[in-house]
């Protein structure tokens, strides 16, 4: 190798290592994140736990003596895997819980220099632990029966137990949702109960319908009912009527076709015929 090439190979090589060595003593923290500037060995009483500060941005650092961990203080979104919890009864609930939290930027150097972990570490440690306990501790407070009628005053609760174990910490809790599943004997009873009041309603639907059909029923009988009294007492009047005048016409006729055209005659001011004759 000439001295020409020689000295091109090695400007690369320094190059490259410089590249090599700033990019290992270079990170940037977003604008939604803080970062952690962490000494590894600090003999400065007033650093609590190594932590010199905050940073954002371009950040600098030396890697041998320090490292950078970065908190995101925008909302963390996490579903852990179901687990189980024992009511009173001693049932077996499998919950399956979706939180959402967000880290307070003021407690962030608090958080780390308690724990000293990166946030997915936090989330599978510490705040899955404050879940375990909270639904574990407020499922104690109920029977099987009481958890699957109070499910939404369940939730509340845990969510009251993390609020108070997590905000204090610098995690704010700001949505919690919960997937319950109760046994499976619960869940066949309890659908065998809803079939049970299903089917009491549709047979009460039946009588009630039933009823209301022969109530119809009744009132159209006696709507006929009286229809056919009205008529009848109209004919009955009507027959009684026609019959009275046919008796006095048929008497009248009658008694026409017997009379000789004389008069009859008895002692008072004259004769008085049963029938009229017109003049």
């Amino acid at each position: 190798m000439n001295r020409k090439a020689k000295s091109t190979f090695i400007a690369l090589t320094t190059t490259v290592i410089a590249i090599i060595v700033m990019a290992s003593c270079c990170t940037t923290i977003d604008s939604a994140s803080v970062g952690i500037r962490f000494k590894k060995w600090s003999a400065n009483e007033n650093l609590k736990g190594g932590v010199e500060g905050t940073c954002r941005g371009w950040v600098w650092f030396n890697p041998i003596t320090e490292r950078i961990f970065e908190y995101p203080t925008y909302i963390q979104r996490v579903t852990y895997d179901p687990f189980t919890v024992n009511p009173k009864d001693a049932a077996i609930f499998s919950m399956t819980p979706t939180l959402a939290y967000q880290i307070d930027e003021a407690k962030a150097t608090d958080i780390f220099i308690k724990y000293r972990k990166p946030v997915r570490e936090l989330e599978m440690g510490y705040i899955k632990t404050c879940i375990f306990e909270a639904y574990r501790t407020c499922a104690n407070n109920y029977t099987s029966d009481e958890l699957m009628a109070n499910r939404a005053r369940f939730e509340t609760e845990v969510r009251a137990r993390l609020d108070e174990s997590m905000n204090q910490e610098g995690f704010i809790v700001r949505e919690f949702t919960t997937k319950i599943d109760p046994p499976a004997s619960l869940t066949a009873a309890i659908n065998a109960k809803n079939e049970a009041v299903q089917n009491a309603l549709k047979a009460e639907n039946k009588v009630k319908e039933a009823e209301a059909e022969a109530k119809i029923e009744i009132a159209k009988a006696e709507g006929e009912a009286k229809a056919l009294k009205i008529k009848g007492d109209g004919e009955a009047y009507y027959n009684r009527v026609v019959s009275a005048s046919l008796n006095s016409l048929l008497v009248q006729q009658y008694a026409i076709e017997k009379w000789n055209g004389q008069l009859p005659t008895y002692n008072g001011s004259g004769a008085l015929p049963f029938i009229d004759i017109k003049k």
